[in-house]
């Protein structure tokens, strides 16, 4: 599993003339940073795209996902289980069949090549989970804060924003982390609904390096160790609360 990583970080450092060698080295004793300076003059905008487009994920899967989380697990509306099922019949659609019903709408609304509408394209993949996960974790939650709550004078609203989500941030990191992973290394929504906008995320900047006559490997595997630099990091820091939010609701006391 880990191989391809290493090949990756190999292949970055090696120079181009001897790329196509054979046996190809193993191990980089010439080292190059000719495609790491590719990075920095080429692909930084489009690290920078794919960072706005990630948490701008991030925070749209919040506003959705943690407020109906709360109502099906402690409001319990009418269709919920309903609802419940609807959201895990829609994560097995395939991303290719959304891109192009998003084309077709986008089309006629005129946000084609646009960042607002790649958020939002990103984030119907994570707002199904992050209710999933926000739902189970909110009914761990003891009825009794709730009730306190409601007996100081706290509505709905307040309850949840002062009592339920404090408590819920495990859910939050996870969801947030797995909304930021999936914007982030997203290409089918990308390239379907925003090839030829001028703000492109990452994976298009990667594609970009992929020609029929062209292919600069030490450039793209130098940006594919750049790009993977954040979600590695990321998940090294979240990885306790991650184990903790998708566990959460999995055992009954």
């Amino acid at each position: 599993m880990l191989f391809p990583v290493y090949w990756m970080v190999n292949v970055s450092l090696t120079p181009a003339a001897l790329m196509r060698r054979t046996p190809p080295q193993l191990l980089p004793l010439t080292p190059t940073l000719d495609g790491y300076r590719s990075v920095l003059d080429e692909q930084l905008p489009f690290l920078g795209t794919s960072l706005v487009l990630g948490l701008g994920t991030v925070l749209l899967t919040l506003l959705v996902s943690a407020p109906a989380g709360f109502a099906l697990a402690k409001l319990r509306p009418r269709g919920a289980r309903a609802l419940t099922f609807t959201m895990l019949v829609a994560q097995m659609v395939p991303g290719i069949i959304m891109a192009s019903g998003f084309y077709a709408i986008y089309l006629s609304l005129g946000v084609l090549n646009t960042l607002p509408g790649l958020i939002l394209a990103d984030s119907t993949i994570a707002v199904p989970f992050g209710v999933l996960l926000f739902t189970a974790f909110m009914r761990g939650i003891p009825d009794e804060l709730i009730q306190a709550a409601t007996i100081d004078g706290a509505g709905t609203l307040r309850t949840f924003v002062s009592v339920v989500l404090p408590v819920s941030r495990n859910a939050v990191v996870t969801v947030s982390l797995f909304a930021f992973l999936w914007a982030w290394s997203d290409f089918i929504f990308a390239s379907t609904l925003d090839g030829g906008g001028r703000h492109q995320p990452i994976t298009l900047g990667i594609y970009r390096y992929i020609g029929n006559n062209n292919q600069e490997w030490d450039a793209i595997m130098a940006t594919a160790v750049v790009a993977s630099v954040p979600a590695a990091v990321l998940l090294v820091l979240a990885q306790r609360y991650v184990a903790a939010g998708i566990t959460a609701g999995s055992v009954k006391d």
